[in-house]
């Protein structure tokens, strides 16, 4: 039997609010019920940025340091940075003879009790203090003198649904099943209250399933501590 031959299966935002909406026993007739979707679709998005980490909006940044700098504000889209490091070049020169240094990631408290949070040397901490733009403060102050680049893995908001037609969302295949289940839920709340329960149950099972399936499949290595105690 022949296949397609295409793994390339999308849906435009039009496609989602109309599989939502069809869940809901309803049709989207245009006007006031595809704006509604569409910030339904934003607010979905919102609640996913509370739901862990999202492989597909992990990116790798950098910062050009300045001496005697130690506060970094970054891209208004960062929603957190996971793991930062200090490096002899940029991203576009890499070579055999760049350096990395990891950093230590702090909290606020731990950040607080630095004595002199401007003394300069080389970083081997950061406090990632998140507002609307998220701030990444150094320990020690950079030098800049040998490691001249801040690199930092992000963790990225979801781009905003903004139009229907044509337009897809910013969201890996893996997770459509779970957005057309959630949006017809949040639909469910405003069009059709007898089906919240139902839509609810569905879409809790299909971001469960995704979430566990979007992980790094590596190996796990639990070691024992030891301890020897003093014997007089």
């Amino acid at each position: 039997m022949a296949t397609s031959g295409q793994s390339s299966f999308d849906l435009n935002i039009d496609d989602i609010i109309n599989e939502a909406y069809e869940r809901c026993g309803q049709r989207a007739m245009g006007g006031y019920d595809l704006k509604t979707a569409r910030r339904s679709l934003n607010l979905l998005f919102s609640d996913w940025g509370n739901r862990g980490v999202h492989l597909w909006k992990v990116s790798l940044n950098e910062i050009s340091l300045v001496a005697g700098t130690a506060q970094y504000a970054v891209d208004a889209a960062v929603s957190d940075v996971l793991e930062a490091y200090i490096s002899t070049t940029a991203l576009a020169s890499d070579n055999a003879n760049t350096q990395d240094v990891s950093l230590t990631k702090i909290d606020r408290s731990a950040y607080a009790a630095l004595p002199n949070k401007l003394a300069t040397g080389q970083p081997s901490q950061y406090f990632v203090d998140r507002q609307t733009t998220p701030q990444i403060l150094l320990y020690q102050a950079p030098d800049a003198s040998t490691y001249t680049t801040l690199k930092f893995y992000s963790i990225n908001r979801i781009q905003d649904a903004t139009a229907y037609n044509g337009q897809q969302a910013d969201v890996v295949y893996r997770f459509l099943p779970c957005m057309c289940a959630g949006l017809a839920y949040y639909l469910a709340m405003k069009k059709a209250p007898e089906r919240i329960q139902a839509m609810k149950l569905i879409y809790e099972d299909e971001i469960k399933r995704a979430l566990e399936e979007d992980g790094q499949r590596t190996s796990l290595y639990i070691s024992p501590q030891s301890y020897f105690p003093n014997v007089s």
